[in-house]
């Protein structure tokens, strides 16, 4: 693979960027990164969250993009980055890092936390196999949305309380259009891919998330649920800049 960028770049404690690229159904992108802010400039690292327009905001009445108006605001911020970046999908966003990704010239590499790397032409939905999961709320008007309930016990159960209470006040609808769309390309094929196995997710069970792996260059295992930025920031932190530690 061609680098992206010179070596002397890349080593000695060179610049590089991560990007954080949000799950489904939740807003206020920037509310779930900001634990790790902290953390992750200490170590002389520059990080941004990027707000999917799937994902219903603050204006109820906005148009809901689809998977491809979710790859473009990706794109648009990479586009912007001129350092090194290690673009992170969590969840959902693995699916749009993945078709984000590609060809770009400022990736660097691509962390997938909880989530799945699909191959061209399979989508969300293709790739997980199964019908709605059982906390899900689909509606009549094409949007879906999380049961608050589940979310405390499978998504948050390891974070505190107030924290918990946070992250259920910044659920959302979210266009259903996404899940059943196709990538247009597979990034992991041609870009160094992590897999970050989350052991104590209770949404998607370590055995899936395993499985789901074996498509990644590198997977790595860590002790927390489904959001661990949440959960437990600093460890989280500490891990993400070791496994991005090629492009620092």
């Amino acid at each position: 693979m061609l680098l992206r960028w010179p070596v002397s770049a890349l080593v000695g404690g060179g610049c590089m960027r991560l990007v954080y690229v949000h799950g489904a159904c939740v807003r206020d992108a920037s509310w779930w990164w900001n634990r790790m802010v902290g953390p992750i400039a200490a170590a002389g690292v520059r990080s941004r969250a990027v707000a999917l327009p799937s994902c219903r905001g603050d204006t109820p009445g906005d148009r809901l993009g689809d998977l491809y108006d979710d790859v473009d605001a990706v794109r648009a911020v990479l586009d912007e980055v001129d350092e090194p970046a290690v673009l992170l999908g969590h969840s959902y966003g693995g699916i749009v890092i993945t078709d984000a990704a590609h060809a770009h010239p400022a990736v660097w590499q691509l962390v997938y936390v909880t989530s799945m790397l699909p191959d061209v032409g399979e989508s969300q939905a293709s790739v997980a196999g199964t019908g709605p999961a059982p906390w899900l709320d689909p509606g009549a008007d094409g949007t879906i949305g999380v049961l608050p309930d589940s979310v405390r016990q499978l998504f948050v159960q390891d974070c505190d309380g107030p924290t918990a209470d946070a992250a259920v006040g910044r659920l959302t609808r979210q266009s259903m259009t996404p899940f059943g769309q196709p990538v247009r390309a597979a990034a992991w094929r041609d870009v160094p891919a992590t897999y970050i196995v989350c052991t104590d997710d209770r949404a998607i069970p370590a055995d899936v998330q395993r499985e789901r792996a074996t498509r990644a260059a590198a997977v790595v295992e860590f002790a927390a649920g489904h959001h661990p930025f949440l959960s437990r920031p600093e460890d989280f932190a500490t891990l993400l800049l070791d496994v991005a530690a090629p492009a620092r």
